[in-house]
């Protein structure tokens, strides 16, 4: 695929969330603006954070992933993050212990594609470490 294309499909589906931002009707009205200010900023944040990805790869995923909050947030009627349900197999993280590569690649695996944007709190954690060095 293409720069042209790709940049073509970013640019589209931003214009897609925005015009869903300024149209959105929540389920209780007194929450219509709170929600369309969420999804506006939401989206503003997400495509500020990835502008730098050059990878067309990573770029199809993140399309993906906004098309498939769409589609949730318009099948749901809502525009908040659905949770995540991890699968039984999967080991919960415990502070007082090690955890192995295959936990984390578990996790990975089983975090849904409408929420690789948003970062785990281990990754927060991490993050802020490394701005304390």
């Amino acid at each position: 695929m293409t720069y042209s294309v790709t940049r073509a499909r970013v640019l589209q589906l931003y214009k897609r969330l925005i015009k869903l931002s300024s149209s959105w009707q929540a389920t209780n009205p007194s929450n219509t603006l709170d929600e369309q200010l969420y999804i506006r900023n939401e989206t503003r944040d997400l495509f500020r954070k990835n502008q730098h990805i050059e990878n067309t790869n990573q770029i199809e995923e993140h399309i993906r992933e906004g098309e498939a909050r769409i589609e949730l947030a318009c099948h749901y009627n809502n525009p908040y993050p659905r949770p995540v349900n991890l699968p039984t197999y999967s080991i919960p993280p415990s502070h007082n212990r090690i955890r192995y590569k295959s936990e984390y690649e578990v996790e990975e695996m089983s975090r849904p594609i409408y929420l690789k944007s948003y970062e785990t709190k281990e990754e927060l954690v991490d993050n802020e470490e490394q701005s304390k060095t």
